[in-house]
């Protein structure tokens, strides 16, 4: 029941290649030159800035900076007074314990 059941090894007969000398095979034909076309024109659209284009799009890429720069500051500024508050909870804590051992 535990035994491994293996399939049946294949019976296919192993495939033999035939060595070709090297003086029996053709000489490599030259390739022939390419005409010379000039590339198709892109149907894309070009995108002109005007400068008041070029003014939005850096308004919006340094309000972008802002908002981001931002949400960094307020989650560290968040993650800072964690740690302060649970150390703060630390102190008065060991300091209560050390209070109940010495009152004994």
């Amino acid at each position: 029941m535990f035994t491994p059941k293996y399939p049946p090894q294949d019976t296919a007969p192993p495939a033999t290649t035939i060595p070709v000398p090297a003086s029996d095979l053709p000489a490599p034909a030259a390739p022939a030159p390419a005409p010379l076309v000039p590339a198709p024109a892109s149907n894309r659209p070009v995108v002109q800035l005007t400068p008041g284009s070029a003014l939005a799009l850096a308004a919006g890429g340094g309000a972008v900076v802002l908002v981001v720069g931002a949400v960094l500051v307020s989650m560290l500024l968040a993650v800072a007074i964690t740690g302060v508050s649970v150390a703060l909870c630390a102190v008065v804590l060991r300091s209560m314990v050390r209070d109940f051992n010495n009152h004994r």
